[in-house]
């Protein structure tokens, strides 16, 4: 009994052939292209939302063309170059046929593409929500972790408690504390901004030191919450698994606690787990946005907030666009890496 290998959790029900194998990817790829065509119409359908909604707001953003020097010519040739003067249907039209070849139109407020505005911000959007979703997510698994094997024992109830509680603050009510105490009392950090106002001077090191640096406070503010949700939740999923029977009998087969646990336990535990991914994106984007707008981060949520102060039609467009985007393409992750660790999901079709 204690030569033979445990069992794993989810053991197939078949050999794998190659017509297993084949039937296998044939149900993969037809479910990414089922997912892929349900993310075009989510995009579209958020994107015409979000125009006919910023259409039917009070008032014109071009109002202050008509204020006392702007001669009546001046102001009708601006909105006819912007547009702004034809009927709805036709500027929803003219808007979807430039979305389809990439063209985001002319925003009002920059004078700019919208499209290369968008872009910029959005990478800047990533270098922060990048790290700050790897962060939150093994923040979240390892203090998860250490509270489910602890057994409500001290150490259970201190991480549950922590946990909870930076759950409960919003991220932009913890990013003010944040910087009141580590960039205005220490004055350990700087307190907006992504670089230094000589960054362009310095030597790469250096220009990448100074961006970490003015990225810990925005990171910290959105990974804290959002890891003690995840604590809470692996922890409760954990706990659930550990008293399976799968992992009962890979005890029983005289495989180590803490390998059951690891190899079995914490296997069947990640695949809900994995849920959280698509779910985390849209939040950490929802999040992004007050805290750029706090840190004076040039990212996404930071110009999107401009674009709707200025009724920047454009602006506000490109950036649902992309913001629909980024949240479809997590829910695709989040649904791979569960088929990826179940391979029940495979066998089910889905």
């Amino acid at each position: 009994m204690e030569g033979r290998s445990p069992l794993p959790p989810f053991a197939p029900r078949g050999a794998l052939t190659p017509a297993a194998l084949s039937a296998d990817y044939s149900r993969v790829i037809g479910f990414l292209v089922r997912r892929l065509l349900w993310s075009v119409v989510l995009v579209w359908g958020a994107a015409t939302l979000v125009f006919l909604l910023v259409e039917a707001a009070p008032g014109d953003p071009f109002d202050r063309l008509r204020e006392p020097g702007v001669s009546e010519k001046t102001s009708a040739r601006l909105q006819e170059a912007f547009g702004s003067n034809r009927p709805l249907a036709a500027r929803y039209l003219a808007w979807l046929k430039g979305l389809l070849h990439g063209d985001l139109g002319t925003s009002w407020s920059y004078r700019l593409p919208a499209a290369g505005l968008v872009r910029e911000a959005a990478c800047n959007t990533l270098v922060l929500a990048g790290p700050a979703l790897v962060l939150q997510f093994a923040l979240g698994l390892c203090a998860g972790i250490a509270a489910a094997r602890a057994r409500a024992g001290l150490a259970d109830r201190g991480i549950s408690l922590a946990a909870a509680a930076l759950y409960a603050v919003p991220s932009y009510c913890l990013a003010l504390p944040l910087a009141w105490l580590l960039a205005v009392r220490l004055g350990w950090l700087p307190a907006s901004q992504m670089h230094a106002i000589d960054a362009a001077q310095l030597p790469a090191a250096s220009r990448l030191l100074d961006t970490l640096r003015h990225m810990v406070l925005p990171c910290l503010a959105l990974v804290l919450p959002a890891a003690g949700g995840i604590a809470l939740y692996v922890r409760d999923q954990m706990r659930e698994t550990l008293g399976r029977g799968f992992v009962t009998a890979a005890r029983a087969r005289g495989l180590a606690s803490r390998q059951a646990e690891m190899r079995h336990a914490l296997r069947a535990a990640l695949i809900p787990v994995t849920a959280l991914l698509g779910v985390a994106i849209p939040g950490l984007l929802g999040g992004s946005v007050a805290i750029e707008v706090l840190f004076a981060w040039p990212g996404l949520g930071r110009l999107a907030y401009q674009a709707v102060l200025a009724r920047d039609v454009p602006l506000i467009l490109g950036c649902t666009c992309l913001s629909t985007i980024l949240v479809a393409a997590g829910g695709l992750v989040a649904d791979l890496a569960a088929t990826a660790l179940d391979p029940r999901t495979r066998e089910g079709g889905e």
